[in-house]
């Protein structure tokens, strides 16, 4: 039987998504896990897969569309059902199957019962599921959502094998990481965001105050409109402070050089922003006060040194996240943040990866920046903006010498940084720049 389907809720922290792509054309058959579409959320592009077997009957939106989870995007079916109802039904502003919600739990059957399901069903076809598994319906359709079925594949997990501990037995994510190869799912530092009601138009001058005008009006992007929401929840509701300092950069440079000659024969070269990394993991934990968050009622100072670095999208801005950068090499950390950079502007990053790091770095030197002050990334407390090295005379030794310097300043937040700690990193940090042979100390 064809039943209309709603845009899947993708991410824990999805309020709307822009179906990017269809993957799918109409008529096309679909099998459980075959990939539908490309979702734009507030975090990346998101794949939006088939929980059920069944024929893409119809496609009600068109690429570029934004929506609410669950509103109507497709109809889905066997083939020659009949949709003209369903039509009605979308065009009357009627609600779609929630695609994202745990399907309801087959009812018992009666001894003697058959139990095949209809040709018009869209529910999943046996699967080879393990007898008696409270995950997997009669259909053999495996109960979890998108998000997990996901995380799944990525990790290489079975959901047949898993026992769901789920409402109804669904498989959620706490499963995953009980399961025999597990899975490394950090949970999201959840922050809420105060919704701006405020709008804004454009009116300027006379007519004569210019010769023309010719607006160029741009659709704003899920990725803007989380950057736009956050940034404004930072500014608002966090006590920014900020410290300045200004570092010799010449044996950052001459660190850099030698290190590049060493890993040349390799094909690897590192930047003045994976040193700069590197020596913010080892100052952090110097000084592990300045690696905590504020809570609310408490205090969260982390155990682990992640730090999220700024990386520039065609959309705007996201912040991957380096793990335990305290633990890595510098030629590590350089692969690493290649790699996430990449993906960030390929839009391929998991959500998981940009989420829960416990410091920030953003960097606009390669732009000419000399020196600017961030906006802090809430729940973290604190973020680095790094300038240019310049080019300037110094006094060395009593004489006036060329000098290469840097400054860079640090953006605190005050209800858990205070100014004497802010100074103690920056020192520890200014220490490590510029005596780079005690990042291997």
């Amino acid at each position: 039987m064809a039943k209309v389907i709603g845009l899947p809720k993708l991410s824990p922290t999805m309020e709307e998504g822009t179906l990017a792509k269809w993957s799918k054309k109409e008529g096309d058959e679909l099998a459980i896990d075959d990939l539908v579409a490309e979702v734009e959320t507030d975090k990346a592009t998101m794949e939006w897969r088939a929980l059920d077997k069944g024929v893409l009957l119809k496609i009600l939106v068109p690429e570029g569309s934004t929506l609410k989870p669950d509103q109507p995007v497709a109809i889905v079916g066997a083939k020659g059902d009949d949709i003209t109802a369903l039509l009605a039904q979308v065009a009357a502003g009627g609600g779609a199957a929630p695609a994202s919600a745990p399907p309801t739990p087959p009812a018992p059957r009666e001894a003697g019962a058959s139990g095949s399901a209809s040709a018009g069903s869209v529910g999943a076809g046996p699967v080879g599921a393990s007898a008696g598994s409270a995950s997997v319906t009669s259909t053999g359709r495996v109960l979890a959502s998108p998000l997990v079925r996901k995380l799944a594949r990525e990790h290489g997990l079975d959901l047949r094998t898993i026992t769901g501990t789920g409402p109804h037995g669904r498989i959620i994510k706490r499963d995953l990481d009980a399961a025999p190869r597990g899975a490394s799912t950090a949970a999201a530092l959840a922050v809420s965001a105060p919704t701006s009601s405020a709008t804004y138009s454009f009116s300027g001058g006379t007519s004569a105050s210019f010769e023309r005008r010719e607006p160029v009006k741009q659709a704003v992007s899920q990725m803007r409109k989380t950057i736009a929401r956050r940034l404004t929840e930072s500014k608002q509701t966090v006590p920014h402070f900020y410290l300045t300092i200004d570092v010799d950069a010449q044996p950052l440079l001459d660190a850099r050089a030698s290190i590049n000659a060493q890993l040349e024969e390799q094909g690897v070269k590192i930047s003045v922003n994976d040193l700069i990394v590197k020596a913010c993991a080892i100052a952090l934990r110097r000084v592990p006060e300045c690696n905590a968050s504020f809570l609310g009622t408490e205090l969260l100072f982390h155990q682990v040194v992640d730090i999220s670095v700024a990386v520039a999208v065609p959309d705007g801005l996201v912040t991957p996240v380096v793990r335990d950068a305290d633990k890595k090499g510098v030629a590590a950390i350089s692969a690493e943040v290649k790699d996430l950079a990449k993906r960030a502007k390929d839009k391929k990053l998991k959500p998981e990866e940009m989420q829960n790091g416990t410091f920030s770095i953003s960097n606009l030197g390669m732009f000419g920046i000399e020196d600017f002050a961030a906006v802090i990334n809430p729940p973290e407390g604190a973020i680095l903006a790094v300038g240019t090295v310049r080019e300037e005379p110094v006094v060395k030794d009593g004489a006036i010498v060329a000098g290469k310097r840097m400054r860079m300043t640090l953006s605190c937040d005050h209800r858990v940084v205070d100014g004497a700690v802010g100074a103690k990193f920056l020192a520890a940090l200014k220490k490590i720049l510029e005596a780079p042979i005690s990042m291997i100390v």
